[in-house]
C-alpha cells in the first residue's frame, strides 16, 4: 500500500562548514537532527535533538561501551580490552557536515547528519568502523593513490514477521500473490513492489544517495540495488543511509526488508558485491592499466593476490555473523572460494568485462549483513598488503571455481575470528586495539547464540540419541 502523506522535497545532501549547515538546515525548515554514529555492526546510534541545540553546539557525547555493544544489545567482559569505568567514559563526537541530510521518511521536517568520534585528547576512537576505514585510506594517501569502489547490496522484501519462531515468507505485491517461483532479472516482478520503489527512490534522490540500477535477483522477492563508483567512505556513508531507507520504506508499505545474509533457507543468500579500482591521487588515471598499451598492470595483479592471500583473515568483516555462513556454504550458490577469474561468478574474485579505463576487481565474498565501514576496509587493506609486497596471484579459473578445494577460508565465525587474530599485516592495517574490540564482540555475539537450541537440534537429536 502506499504511503498516502507526501513528504517535503528537500535539496541533496552535504555541506561544508556549520554556517552552510545552519543556512542549510532553516531554508529546509527542519526542526530535530539525528546525529548517528555506524557502530561495529553498521547499525546507526546516536541522539536526537532540536535543530537549535544542534546549531548553538554542533557537538555531543556518548559512552566508549557504543563501539563494544553487540547485535543483541548485550556487552562482552571487556577485561583486558578496556575498563569498566573506561568504557562507559565520554567520547565526543563531532559531525561530518558532508553527510548532512533530510530524514524523508520522518513525520517532521528532520535531518540527520554522520559524526566521527575522539577522545577527550583529541585522538580519533581506534574502535569506530568509520576511523577504521579512514585508517586504511591513509596508507593509500601515503603513497599517492586513491581507491574507488562500487558497492551491490542485495536484499530480500519479506512479509511481516512478528514470531522469530516461524520462517519467513515472500510478500504480496499488487497483483495480490506472493511469488512462488524465482523470477530473476524479471521487471513484472520487480513492478509488483512499483509503488514502494517509487517512494524509495524518492527519498534516495531527497537525500543525494546515487542509485545505479534497481534488478530482482534470483531469490523469491529478492533485489539488489547498485550505487554508483566513487569514494570509499562516501560509499560507505551512502550504503548505511540506503540500508535505513530501504526498511523505513519497506514499513510504509507494511511489509519488511532485511539485509540478513541468509535469511530463508531455501533461498539464495544476500550479498554485497564490492567493486575496487585504484586510481593516481593526482592525475585521476587508473593504477590497474597501462597508459600506453591499456593493458593489466602488475600492481592489478599483486592487488588480486593481496585479496587471495588475505581473504581467510578478513572473512570474519565480510561475513560477520553466525548467519552469514550459511550463506558462505558449500553448494549454497555463493562463490566459498579465494579464487579469481575473468568474468567468472563462481570466484569469489571476479575481473568484470570493462575497458582499460575502467579496470577493476569484484570481491564477491562479502554478506550484505556486513558492516560497510569494515568490509571496505579490510579488501582495501588486502589489496593494499598485497600491492606493497608485490604478490603474485594464482593463475586464473575459467571453469567452476565450485568444483576447487575452498582452501583456507573459514567454515564458521569462530574461526574466522581466529584467522583474524593471527594476521598480523591486517591487525597493523585496521588498528590492533579495533581488532581486539571486534574480537571480542564477535565471540561474544556467538556465545549468545550458542544458548539457543535451535529446531534441527529437537529434530534429529530429541529422541535418536
Amino acid at each position: 500500500m502506499k504511503s498516502k502523506k507526501r513528504k517535503k522535497a528537500f535539496s541533496r545532501r552535504g555541506v561544508d562548514t556549520v554556517e552552510d549547515a545552519r543556512e542549510w538546515l532553516q531554508s529546509q525548515g527542519i526542526e530535530e537532527i539525528e546525529c548517528l554514529i555506524p557502530d561495529l555492526a553498521g547499525v546507526a546510534r546516536g541522539k536526537i535533538m532540536p535543530a537549535k541545540k544542534f546549531l548553538t553546539s554542533p557537538y555531543m557525547n556518548l559512552p566508549l561501551a557504543v563501539f563494544y555493544q553487540t547485535i543483541a544489545g548485550d556487552y562482552p567482559d571487556l577485561e583486558g580490552v578496556v575498563g569498566t569505568v573506561q568504557s562507559d567514559t565520554d567520547v565526543f563526537l563531532k559531525p561530518d557536515f558532508r553527510t548532512l541530510a533530510a530524514v524523508p521518511w520522518a513525520h517532521d521536517p528532520t535531518a540527520q547528519v554522520i559524526h566521527d568520534a575522539f577522545h577527550p585528547d583529541g585522538r580519533p576512537v581506534e574502535e569506530s568502523p568509520r576511523q577504521v576505514l579512514r585508517r586504511v585510506l591513509g596508507f593509500y594517501e601515503a603513497k599517492g593513490w586513491k581507491p574507488i569502489i562500487a558497492p551491490e547490496l542485495e536484499f530480500y522484501l519479506v512479509e511481516k514477521n512478528v514470531d522469530p519462531d516461524y520462517p519467513l515468507k515472500p510478500p504480496i505485491g499488487r497483483s495480490g500473490r506472493p511469488e512462488t517461483g524465482r523470477q530473476g532479472y524479471s521487471i513484472s516482478a520487480v513492478n509488483e513492489f512499483d509503488a514502494l520503489f517509487e517512494d524509495m527512490y524518492e527519498y534516495s534522490e531527497s537525500q543525494g544517495l546515487e542509485i545505479d540500477t534497481l534488478i530482482h535477483e534470483s531469490g523469491v522477492a529478492q533485489m539488489e540495488i547498485n550505487l554508483r563508483h566513487g569514494d570509499p567512505l562516501e560509499l560507505a556513508d551512502q550504503v548505511l543511509m540506503f540500508k535505513r531507507t530501504i526498511k523505513e520504506t519497506a514499513l510504509e508499505h507494511d511489509i519488511y526488508a532485511t539485509f540478513m545474509a541468509k535469511p530463508m533457507a531455501q533461498e539464495p543468500g544476500s550479498a554485497m558485491h564490492i567493486h575496487q579500482s585504484i586510481i593516481d591521487a593526482k592525475t585521476g588515471k587508473n593504477q590497474f592499466s597501462d597508459p600506453q598499451t591499456g593493458n593489466p598492470t602488475e600492481l592489478f595483479f599483486a592487488f588480486i593476490a593481496g585479496q587471495q592471500k588475505y581473504m581467510p583473515a578478513i572473512t570474519s568483516l565480510l561475513a560477520p555473523y553466525v548467519n552469514s555462513y550459511r550463506r558462505l556454504a558449500k553448494g549454497s550458490g555463493a562463490p566459498v572460494n579465494t579464487q579469481w577469474g575473468y568474468d567468472n561468478r563462481t570466484a569469489g574474485l571476479r575481473v568484470p568485462p570493462s575497458d582499460a579505463e575502467n579496470r577493476r576487481l569484484e570481491n564477491r565474498i562479502p554478506s550484505s549483513d556486513a558492516n560497510p565501514y569494515l568490509a571496505i576496509a579490510a579488501v582495501l587493506a588486502s589489496g593494499y598488503l598485497g600491492m606493497i609486497d608485490k604478490l603474485k596471484p594464482a593463475d586464473p579459473v575459467d571453469i567452476d571455481a565450485a568444483t576447487l578445494p575452498q582452501g583456507d577460508l573459514p567454515y564458521s565465525l569462530v574461526q574466522a575470528i581466529i584467522k583474524l587474530e593471527r594476521a598480523q599485516p591486517i591487525i597493523d592495517m585496521l588498528g590492533p586495539q579495533f581488532v581486539t574490540a571486534y574480537s571480542r564482540v564477535k565471540l561474544y555475539e556467538y556465545e549468545t547464540f550458542m544458548q539457543t537450541i535451535s529446531p534441527w537440534e529437537r529434530e534429529f537429536l530429541l529422541l535418536n540419541v
